[in-house]
């Protein structure tokens, strides 16, 4: 069976966050949650675009600042969220930047790991223990394909300050996205009611190749109809491991389709890398020290996902 938006349940009483939210993927993720019944929050960057959004929704739906290439601005949402909602049902980590020239967030990272990867790290470490108490509850980080391309967590300088390649930060940031779902699920195990899971868009049309070098983006533009699909498509997999009551902690999501670019949501594997256990243990000890934020979980038993 093929699963589709009708599948989406009810979400009637639930609190969504969907950072990213105001545009492609995100937008359609939080509209879908909307419409079936949740309160959503789209956590943006620019509140005056994410009000537009919000206008083009039907269903309960508010605006949060959010700029997760800034630690402080990560903290000033969670404090804004955690007043205005004493629980969150979903948390939807989307937002992101794609093959961005090198610079830097506000606190000196890399800016595609620090917006893609830090930035979430930080808000669900801030935000976990409201969805804890919460039985059903999720986080659910968006990943990519792109995680397999020229991809490891490169210790010895994962700011890339000594050489920088666009494609190569890029894949850190999106392998280290299921390296932290994979690490959180297996902490979380052990209190039984919130469970962590991935997901990714396949090749989706969205706004996100805008910084794709022209040599590469041009050749895309072409073939686009053939080989990506719409973000309403895209938003599917997020959607399935936000809502399908039978997703189980620490799975990956995406298309069905041949080379998973493209078709409907299905769970899939990551890369041998992905999975590492020491790799992922090492890069949330660092995630920890380079955030500040710890979380309120114990660490767990060395076991493989």
């Amino acid at each position: 069976m093929k699963w589709t938006e009708q599948q989406i349940p009810r979400q009637d009483g639930r609190v969504a966050v969907v950072t990213g939210a105001n545009t492609g993927l995100g937008f359609e993720t939080a509209r879908r949650l909307a419409e079936r019944g949740a309160s959503v929050v789209l956590a943006v960057r620019d509140t005056a675009k994410g009000e537009l959004a919000a206008a083009r929704i039907n269903g309960d739906v508010s605006v949060r600042e959010l700029d997760l290439a800034s630690l402080e601005s990560v903290r000033a949402a969670a404090a804004g969220l955690r007043a205005a909602h004493p629980r969150i049902d979903l948390l939807i980590n989307n937002a992101g930047v794609m093959y961005t020239p090198k610079q830097t967030t506000r606190d000196g990272f890399e800016m595609q790991f620090g917006t893609n990867h830090l930035g979430h790290f930080a808000l669900t470490g801030l935000l976990l223990d409201l969805l804890l108490p919460v039985p059903g509850s999720r986080v659910v980080t968006v990943s990519s394909t792109g995680h397999r391309i020229r991809a490891a967590i490169h210790f010895d300088d994962l700011q890339w300050e000594r050489s920088y390649s666009r494609v190569g930060a890029y894949g850190q940031s999106k392998l280290a996205n299921l390296m932290f779902t994979y690490e959180l699920q297996r902490r979380l195990a052990a209190h039984g009611t919130t469970v962590a899971v991935a997901a990714h868009p396949g090749i989706s049309n969205t706004e996100l190749v805008r910084n794709t070098p022209a040599v590469v983006r041009r050749p895309i533009t072409w073939v686009a109809p053939v080989i990506t699909q719409p973000a309403a498509a895209g938003a599917l997999p997020t959607l399935r491991a936000a809502t399908d009551p039978s997703v189980l902690g620490g799975q990956y999501y995406g298309p069905d389709g041949l080379g998973e670019a493209r078709g409907y949501p299905r769970p899939v594997t990551s890369s041998p890398e992905s999975y590492d256990l020491a790799v992922q243990q090492r890069l949330w000890a660092v995630s920890e020290d380079l955030t500040g934020v710890r979380f309120p979980l114990e660490r767990a038993a060395a076991t493989a996902t």
